[in-house]
């Protein structure tokens, strides 16, 4: 099928005249700064523009050392395409171009994986066209300080959190403008993956977001890595307080490396250097969020889950570990290290989340996403629930961790889910009437 050409449109919004461009059934508009930072302090809600609104060039992102294992996994990422940006404030809005005048469509808004140090809001691998024309949806796309910038600190000059703080200025410009696209801000789903499902649940228990969304969709977070973070945290802090007034953003990337912590002297959680901090805001203590989660359990609708085999990806393309555990009894081994650390850091933590949440009151349904093909190895990992959700044919197919899947495949059971989690943002429930995909697991609890 021919793309068809791309044509401007315009949005007038309370908050500007923004240009946006129309192709294939849908309207995005780009990169609109919804605040501003400088380095180490809060963000700042952007003003209301007197000028024209267009989107920059290339994509603004987040400065950040690119993985190796992440590109392998999702193949070509197009680098060339974005810009370093440390006050990298923006959202992306995907709407569909036939909604009727007075129609208020339910807004999911995407909240990026990447282990708080990589990615962006606008990935192409994340592209919610296909979505947003099938179901009837409004996306918006949120890209964050992330790393050293956003995920880091502990005092005054350097505080923590600052990515969390991005994100509810994100929102709240959502609740102020989202009406004027079409969206209903009465009816607003935070989904996130990986890190981005780690934010989400964090959010839920942050000050300052009263009304700003109404449910969660949370797939695989790393829930088993948020605990007794601290000493962690200030070892990393104290090792890269030297970078603090580094003019040059990209060197920095360069130098914080040497200095993250060790998996052996911190256990898996230094997996995941960077992260949201308890103890400081908008976080209450360690101690005090299981509780807190409770609380505030009925203010929100949570779906919530996890692939199957979620670490696979990382052990079993690992040419070291092959080379000792890639046949025989070092292959059962490998399995059974993959299904405890799935295990660990994903399955369990939410699992508790969702019991937690039922306790308190709270509307929740607890899911798993399976591989069922025999001849495939790695199962279900993660980031594999990324194309089934957002589609995106194109965007995938340098992607090793789908090598061995047939993209058939994952349209028909991505279709089905999509339905289901669009179901989710519209209504808070999922029927019994729903068309479940093969691969899917899903129950209330």
């Amino acid at each position: 099928m021919k793309s068809q050409q791309k044509e401007t449109c315009i949005f007038e919004t309370r908050f500007g005249r923004i240009t946006a461009l129309k192709e294939n059934g849908v309207i995005k508009a780009k990169s609109i700064r919804y605040a501003h930072s400088k380095r180490y302090q809060k963000p700042v809600q952007a003003e209301p523009s007197l000028t024209d609104i267009i989107s920059p060039d290339k994509t603004p992102v987040c400065p950040q050392k690119l993985s190796p294992l992440v590109e392998k996994m999702i193949g070509v990422t197009h680098v060339e395409e974005f810009e370093a940006d440390e006050s990298t404030q923006y959202l992306s809005i995907t709407c569909p171009d036939n909604r009727a005048e007075n129609e208020k469509l339910p807004v999911v808004v995407w909240i990026h994986g990447g282990s708080h140090e990589i990615g962006c809001g606008d990935l192409s691998t994340a592209d919610p066209a296909e979505w947003v024309k099938e179901q009837h949806i409004i996306v918006v796309t949120v890209s964050y300080r992330l790393g050293i910038f956003g995920f880091l600190g502990g005092n005054e000059k350097r505080p923590p959190n600052l990515g969390l703080f991005d994100i509810i200025e994100a929102l709240k410009w959502i609740k102020l403008y989202i009406s004027d696209f079409g969206g209903d801000s009465d009816n607003i789903t935070l989904l996130g993956q990986s890190s981005g499902g780690d934010a989400i649940a964090h959010l839920m228990i942050s000050e300052g977001v009263e009304g700003l969304f109404q449910r969660v969709i949370i797939q695989s977070a790393p829930l088993g890595l948020r605990h007794k973070r601290q000493k962690m945290s200030e070892e990393f802090l104290k090792k890269t307080e030297f970078l603090k007034d580094e003019v040059d953003a990209l060197k920095m990337m360069d130098d914080y490396g040497r200095f993250v912590p060790s998996v052996i002297k911190y256990g898996l959680k230094a997996a995941m250097p960077f992260g949201t901090q308890y103890g400081f805001p908008p976080l209450c203590k360690e101690q005090e969020s299981i509780e807190k989660w409770r609380e505030n359990a009925k203010k929100y609708d949570v779906l919530i889950g996890l692939n199957n085999d979620e670490t696979a990806f990382y052990l079993k393309t690992s040419e070291a570990l092959n080379k000792y555990f890639g046949k025989g009894i070092g292959r059962i081994i490998l399995d059974k290290t993959v299904e405890k650390s799935t295990t660990f850091i994903y399955g369990d933590p939410a699992k508790k989340f969702a019991e937690n949440h039922a306790e308190g009151g709270g509307n929740v349904y607890l899911f798993r996403i399976y591989s069922k093909l025999n001849n495939n190895h790695i199962g279900a990992p993660h980031c594999i629930d990324l194309p089934l959700i957002f589609g995106n044919e194109s965007a995938w197919k340098t992607s090793e961790m789908l090598r061995d899947i047939p993209w058939n495949r994952i349209h028909e059971n991505g279709k089905r889910l999509r339905g289901l989690w669009a179901e989710f943002a519209r209504t808070g429930k999922i029927s019994d009437e729903s068309e479940r995909p093969e691969i899917l697991e899903i129950r209330k609890i």
